[in-house]
């Protein structure tokens, strides 16, 4: 059965898609010059204060790379103005003392640092440039501004032996909280897929260690690799349920990945108003509660658990967003998944990964304060 629609209480702005690094395990879309006519300054500020009408609680500025965003301090303090919690989802290679106080003036409230690894020079490789030292840094300066501080790794095959490693520089760097995530397939990660996903030894071995780990920092949180697990993961807690993305070009999705699903087209906050799409959009209501769910998912008793699983993994490997996720066991499409294992199984490890290119070509530059251009 659908439910009555509540209100969403996190909102992820996507500010840019540009980016500095080459990381192969982004999530962001593979076709990014789709998403260059950016939301001006106006723009975001007036869907701010939409967001907090409709409930929104806490806003992260994301991307790409957000501190792209020339205007990024005018939309901190934006969202600070409309009492929402504001974090900051930064690879954080071009986080200065200037520009730190600036944003904590603003009102920041968190910081989100993504790292690649712990060993710098594979950090570095990864990044497709060398940022690892300038990202501890910036590490420093969001404890020394105060600011909770959180780290992200995407673990895959070349990073998850040093899982020790990472959880002890979490320690070192005093971080708040680690989030220690196996890559999720979609965007550029999708494209690298065989050449990220790890094996079965390794996700064992990072699995105790991240055991072991617990003990010196609680707020150690795991996301393990689906592909190797029974049941999917739940669906960003049901499927217009908690949270919403808008996307560099005003495009608002259920999740970041869902612009990619066939079927109602995604809408746009230059048409309608964001309380307007998150009740009434198709494209929202289109996986809400239960009732569109087929076999295995309707009888089963986890549907209201996993909600069926992750809409874009099934539409990435089946063609139909409507069935069910082909990582659960009970899915008639699980052989999918069992045969690219076994392919993985059989790989040399000699993948080579795509690299991410830095994003879209903007238009030309306009006014800073309602420039799509944004840099």
């Amino acid at each position: 059965m659908s439910p009555a629609v509540e209100r969403p209480l996190g909102l992820l702005a996507e500010l840019t898609y540009r980016c500095p690094l080459a990381c192969g395990y982004c999530a962001n879309p593979v076709a990014l010059d789709d998403y260059a006519d950016e939301l001006s300054t106006a723009e975001w500020i007036a869907l701010f204060a939409q967001a907090q009408a409709l409930g929104v609680l806490q806003v992260h500025l994301s991307g790409g790379e957000p501190l792209a965003r020339r205007d990024l301090v005018e939309l901190v303090t934006a969202v600070h103005r409309q009492g929402l919690y504001t974090s900051l989802i930064t690879g954080g290679q071009a986080l200065t003392a200037h520009r730190t106080a600036q944003l904590v003036a603003a009102g920041l409230d968190h910081v989100q640092l993504s790292l690649q690894d712990a060993e710098p020079s594979t950090a570095d490789r990864i990044a497709g440039r060398a940022v690892h030292r300038r990202k501890l840094a910036a590490a420093a300066l969001v404890r020394e501004a105060g600011l909770a501080l959180s780290l992200n790794v995407v673990l895959h095959r070349a990073n998850i032996d040093r899982v020790p490693q990472l959880i002890d520089l979490a320690v070192e760097l005093g971080a708040d909280r680690l989030e220690l995530a196996n890559a999720q397939y979609y965007g550029w990660a999708l494209v690298n897929r065989a050449a990220l996903l790890p094996t079965p030894e390794q996700l064992l071995s990072a699995e105790q260690a991240v055991r072991a780990g617990r003990h010196r920092l609680p707020a150690l949180v795991y996301v393990p690799a689906d592909y190797y697990e029974e049941w999917p993961k739940p669906c960003m807690a049901g499927w217009g349920s908690r949270q919403l993305t808008v996307a560099p070009n005003g495009t608002v999705l259920p999740c970041p990945a869902a612009g990619r699903l066939a079927g109602p087209a995604a809408p746009t906050v230059r048409d309608s108003t964001l309380a307007q799409i998150w009740f009434d959009a198709p494209l929202f209501n289109r996986f809400r509660g239960t009732d569109w769910m087929a076999e295995p998912c309707r009888s089963c008793e986890r549907r209201e658990q996993d909600h069926g699983g992750c809409r874009c993994q099934a539409f990435e490997l089946t063609g139909d967003a409507a069935v069910a996720d082909p990582v659960c066991r009970l899915s008639p499409h699980r052989p999918l998944v069992d045969a690219f294992l076994a392919t993985r199984s059989q790989d040399s490890g000699r993948s080579v990964i795509v690299p991410r290119p830095p994003g879209p070509r903007l238009p030309g530059p306009g006014p800073r304060s309602g420039s799509r251009d944004g840099r």
